[in-house]
């Protein structure tokens, strides 16, 4: 197997791996007022530590379960908006398809998602604090794009390495799946 192949192909498994993060987070985003009540069951069941040791998350955890409880009962559609924050987690993850077929030429779509990677961060301290949100759970969210574009990140160099390679002597690429 040519190098230029066997680069495709760790970029092809980063980037599938990125996909069903993406997939998985959307995904999880339809069913909050049921997995709130779940995570709030689970940290606050007897053989929890979380009650007695981390107090502000599950009473963090309560406040939302409620919250997400009374719009659910009172303003269902309100919950549109998860749908579609979900929605765009799928679409996103569709994009990707396009550096998977193509790395090289699609490198720009890696770029935007490093871009939005790096754009969570200032949304979690900006709207945090507006939403009330506490500090900690910002930078948990904050998390999401420091962790996000780690993958991005080794990608982007990959396919810079791969774009070196078909400068130097061009093959077509492998077919994609």
């Amino acid at each position: 197997m040519s190098e230029r192949h066997a680069l495709t192909r760790r970029i092809r498994r980063w980037l599938v791996f990125f996909m069903v993060c993406l997939v998985l987070s959307g995904l999880t985003a339809f069913p909050l007022v049921t997995e709130l009540r779940w995570a709030e069951d689970l940290l606050s069941a007897s053989a929890s530590p979380v009650p007695e040791h981390l107090p502000g998350l599950m009473e963090w955890i309560t406040r939302v379960r409620e919250g997400l409880d009374t719009v659910d009962r009172d303003q269902p559609f309100m919950l549109y908006g998860t749908d579609w924050l979900a929605f765009a987690h799928l679409v996103i993850a569709v994009a990707f398809y396009g550096p998977y077929r193509d790395p090289v030429r699609n490198i720009w779509v890696i770029e935007f998602g490093m871009i939005a990677c790096a754009g969570i961060i200032p949304l979690a301290l900006i709207c945090g604090p507006i939403r009330d949100i506490p500090f900690w759970w910002s930078v948990i969210d904050m998390s999401f794009g420091v962790f996000g574009v780690i993958p991005l990140l080794i990608v982007r160099r990959m396919i810079k390495r791969l774009e070196g390679l078909e400068q130097a002597a061009p093959e077509p690429l492998p077919a994609a799946v």
